[in-house]
């Protein structure tokens, strides 16, 4: 918790110097006490980098497809030459996710990470899919993720402006 903590405000440190005026101070704090509350609820002290990694890939700004590929970098192994990811890889990326709509009493059981693994592998005969295959599949807006888009596309119309007049 502590070397996420440091790693935060360095973060929010460098965002507060590229967009002055636009990042609340306590930012690094407010983030890691939603990181803890989702991946630390024992109070250990300790949460695994990868899903604190998760988490802020995407609690990020980026797009979808950037996002997709980031989760499949993150975890992904090694096949030879070709990165992949495994059933047991995706279980842990989906499990890890779900712990975002479950902090606020949106969560789903571990029946669901299943079905959507085994929605992920349909059809497929090795143990492990390639990144376009995962991408495919996350495109498809599983059940389980539709949280994912749905939030993307509501900060993406944050944007949005337009000339009409309502009454």
């Amino acid at each position: 918790v502590q070397q996420i903590s440091g790693m935060l405000m360095k973060l929010f440190q460098k965002a507060r110097l590229e967009k002055p005026g636009q990042v609340d101070p306590r930012a690094a704090e407010f983030t890691l006490s939603l990181l803890t509350a989702m991946y630390d609820r024992s109070g250990t002290g300790y949460i695994k980098t990868q899903c604190a990694a998760a988490a802020l890939i995407a609690l990020s700004g980026d797009t979808l497809l950037a996002k997709y590929r980031a989760f499949f970098q993150f975890y992904a192994v090694l096949d030879g030459k070709v990165a992949v990811i495994t059933r047991s890889g995706l279980r842990s990326l989906l499990t890890d996710l779900n712990q975002i709509p479950t902090i606020v009493g949106e969560s789903c059981t571990l029946s669901c990470v299943e079905i959507a693994t085994r929605s992920c592998f349909h059809g497929v005969l090795k143990s492990a899919i390639v990144e376009e295959k995962f991408l495919s599949w996350l495109r498809s807006e599983p059940a389980l993720l539709l949280w994912l888009p749905t939030c993307y596309r509501l900060s993406a119309t944050e944007m949005v402006s337009h000339q009409a007049r309502c009454r």
